[in-house]
């Protein structure tokens, strides 16, 4: 029996973004995407997601205090 992780209720929604959403979201900020926090191509959300090495990861989280709270993660080996 295969579990779906990313209908868990402690997996924030993860989601591979185009190369036209990393442009729109990160041209007004002085911040390197090389600089993105990591998350590992063998990570079980990462695998479900069939990311890449390269991706951009967007992660969206519900926040009791923040509302909604979005964080990037590079996909790495």
């Amino acid at each position: 029996m295969k579990i779906d992780i990313l209908k868990h209720n402690l997996v924030p929604k993860h989601e591979i973004m185009s190369n036209s959403e990393i442009k729109k979201s990160f041209k007004d900020l002085d911040y390197e995407i090389k600089n993105l926090p990591k998350i590992k191509l063998s990570d079980p959300v990462s695998k479900n997601i069939d990311a890449k090495e390269g991706d951009i990861l967007k992660i969206t989280r519900d926040s009791q205090t923040a509302g909604t709270f979005v964080t990037y993660r590079v996909v790495e080996k």
